[in-house]
């Protein structure tokens, strides 16, 4: 053989043998899990799958070519969210997104190696899923969904849409640890609003019912709902009991106002789940959780109902009209 001919053919091997190495890692199928916590068949629940699957494709994860995507539904059921929370960990995925703090819990009992990817968490440090927000230290890490001072702000925006309102019920779900820090900043600054607030805890459809019922007999009272799997799951409910008993409601969550609740404020949700799968993409192409900080959110959306404003007998002032970032007619 002559020596340019050696020469041409081993610069080949060369530049060949690391293109076929990187083959061999890329062609490897990955693996994501998702834990939900509502149900399969809740619309704002595949709202939110959809658009974290859709982020992943356009960052180049196409199911079935190179990762494999396992979904659990436990529909706000305890029992379920530990079940699904181990078959997930058995399948050792690559990743996990979690929603919500319901879900977070059990799966870093079921794993402290399997990177977890959590959105719509209050306060991951203060359940002790991240040491700190800059630096999580450990296999999770995710998105904020609001900080405590979102409930001075829902106060507010309760007096100024129904300002008889004297009287305010704060929803929650009691098994959410963030709950007894948001009660505490809400109830700080209730006077000064001249307002009076209570914590109601509730674990399923009777107790909202009998609890809503019951707060509802005197005049001038209003609800707070808090953000939680259970109020996803029961927000119809929640929704209807406001409209029978004209009680003025701000919800944390846009979904509630599409479905005919009054008004709301709180992040963009189904932005967030498209965040998440970009730290789910930068997990999968090898980054560490412990090396990405949780993110809070910054900016959060105002949207009105007018219709049930008006059914409810509550005239919206210009002002509050002019602040929102979506009105539904």
């Amino acid at each position: 053989m002559r020596r340019r001919e050696f020469v041409t053919l081993l610069g080949g091997a060369i530049v060949a043998w690391p293109i076929s190495t990187r083959a061999q890692q890329t062609d490897r199928i990955r693996r994501v899990g998702v834990l939900h916590s509502v149900g399969a068949d809740d619309p704002v629940g595949q709202g939110r799958n959809a658009a974290f699957l859709r982020r992943l494709k356009e960052l180049g994860w196409a199911e079935g070519l190179n990762v494999r995507i396992d979904i659990r539904w436990p529909a706000a059921d305890a029992d379920r969210i530990r079940k699904y929370a181990a078959e997930l960990v058995a399948l050792e995925p690559d990743v996990i997104l979690a929603t919500g703090s319901a879900t977070v819990g059990p799966l870093l009992q079921a794993t402290r190696s399997i990177p977890i990817v959590f959105a719509l968490v209050p306060d991951p440090v203060g359940a002790g899923y991240v040491n700190s927000l800059a630096h999580p230290g450990g296999n999770a890490t995710g998105f904020i969904n609001f900080e405590y001072g979102i409930g001075a702000k829902w106060l507010e925006l309760l007096k100024e849409i129904a300002p008889g309102v004297t009287r305010v019920a704060i929803i929650r779900d009691p098994a959410i640890s963030a709950g007894i820090g948001l009660f505490g900043a809400i109830q700080s600054v209730a006077p000064s609003l001249g307002l009076e607030v209570s914590a109601v805890n509730v674990r399923d459809a009777s107790e909202i019912e009998h609890a809503v019922t019951t707060f509802a007999r005197p005049v001038n009272s209003g609800l707070i709902i808090t953000g939680s799997a259970l109020a996803v799951l029961h927000r119809r409910l929640i929704i209807t009991l406001a409209d029978r008993y004209k009680l003025p409601a701000i919800y944390f969550e846009r979904g509630f106002v599409t479905d005919g609740g009054l008004i709301s404020y709180g992040v963009n949700f189904v932005e967030q789940f498209r965040e998440a799968a970009g730290y789910a993409d930068r997990i999968l192409k090898g980054e560490k959780p412990a090396d990405l900080p949780v993110q809070a959110p910054n900016k959060y959306e105002l949207v009105i109902n007018l219709k049930t404003a008006k059914a409810l007998g509550f005239t919206v002032p210009p002002m509050l009209l002019a602040r929102a970032d979506e009105i539904i007619e």
